[in-house]
């Protein structure tokens, strides 16, 4: 890294707080065998963001890199975002999702037009999507919207002619968070970020919950698969026999990927590497909880070595008795979610040449 930059003061706020063993990846390692590729990261420029298998292999690895790379420097004084206007269009409700990708335009100097709340729109009156994303195209220059409907982004594509990120869609995807949740993995396991070779580790991935109603989840799973190489064995523990749903079975099933489903946590956890867990699942027009026998804590039989995953908001199935183990990716992997969509929309909105040298 150029040694000329200044570095991000919020680093030592990222760091776990003292008496704290909470897993927090070096950034650096990710991108200091090779910066990140510009050329793959410029196919994005003027893209919708709709889905997680939309994004090749090389595009999550290069925006990964490029996210440590913003993790480690301060940024806004090379205005990369300068003149730029990003509507966060929120019609349901979020924390860290909106304020993430708020806080990721300020900090690339740019501006924000901030919806929190779907009540305060025209959409309380009647008015269509289509009608919305008809105007937005003169109010900024991307969109980021997340609805509790899964049509929505198809609906106000209909007339949206700026960019549109899908912050959420129903039951649809999360295709962010899954950007996040990798970015948080690539961090923890560098080797991730290029092609598998012969001696690299294969994890054995778990998943706590129904990729079918878990948007996060069937976004995490289904970028999964571009490191199917990486991977020995992806396990599924829910209390659904078939938890998937139609067009997630058929994309593992034509995917080069070994995978099971069971409803046994406790003969499973002991062999897992990494841990993804979510609470909540939509369902038609309501929320679910995760089934009450799938809940971890400090004496959950984990691999010493193995590192938890979840999106937050959490409720009861994941224990604060973990907050301050090694077993903590968690945290990492929300503050990450800052860094790696200011990458994406650097990429989106075509700004990759205002970066500062990387060396």
């Amino acid at each position: 890294m150029n040694d000329s930059l200044e570095p991000n003061p919020a680093t030592p706020y990222l760091q776990p707080p003292r008496g704290s063993e909470a897993t927090r990846p070096e950034p650096r390692n990710l991108f200091k065998a090779a910066p990140p590729d510009l050329n793959v990261l410029a196919e994005l420029s003027g893209q919708n963001v709709l889905y997680a298998r939309q994004f090749s292999f090389r595009q999550v690895a290069e925006l990964c890199k490029l996210a440590a790379f913003l993790e480690q420097i301060e940024i806004w004084p090379h205005h990369p975002l300068d003149g730029k206007i990003v509507t966060t269009a929120f019609f349901e409700a979020s924390t860290r999702t909106r304020t993430s990708f708020e806080s990721a335009v300020h900090r690339l100097a740019g501006k924000v037009i901030s919806i929190p709340d779907g009540s305060i729109t025209g959409a309380k009156k009647g008015e269509s999507l289509q009608d919305i994303g008809e105007m937005f195209n003169a109010y900024c220059d991307c969109v980021v919207m997340r609805h509790t409907e899964t049509d929505a982004p198809k609906r106000i594509l209909e007339n949206l002619r700026v960019p549109l990120i899908n912050a959420g869609n129903g039951s649809g995807e999360h295709p962010t968070q899954a950007l996040a949740d990798w970015f948080a993995l690539l961090k923890w396991m560098p080797s991730l970020a290029a092609p598998f070779e012969t001696g690299d580790r294969r994890l054995e991935l778990g998943i706590l919950g129904t990729p079918g109603s878990m948007r996060a989840v069937k976004s995490f799973l289904l970028m999964a698969l571009n490191f199917s190489d990486h991977i020995k064995k992806v396990t599924v523990i829910s209390e659904m026999a078939d938890p998937f749903g139609e067009d997630v079975t058929e994309k593992l099933n034509n995917a080069n990927i070994d995978y099971e489903v069971t409803n046994d946590i406790r003969e499973n956890l002991p062999r897992l590497d990494v841990i993804y867990m979510n609470s909540i699942a939509f369902l038609g027009d309501s929320y679910k909880s995760l089934d009450s026998r799938y809940k971890l804590d400090a004496d959950s039989p984990l691999k010493s070595d193995a590192v938890i995953l979840h999106p937050l908001a959490r409720l009861d199935e994941l224990d604060t008795s973990l907050d301050k183990t090694p077993h903590n990716l968690y945290f990492s992997q929300a503050h990450g979610a800052v860094f790696i969509r200011q990458a994406l929309l650097l990429a989106v909105l075509g700004r990759l040449d205002r970066l500062p040298e990387f060396a």
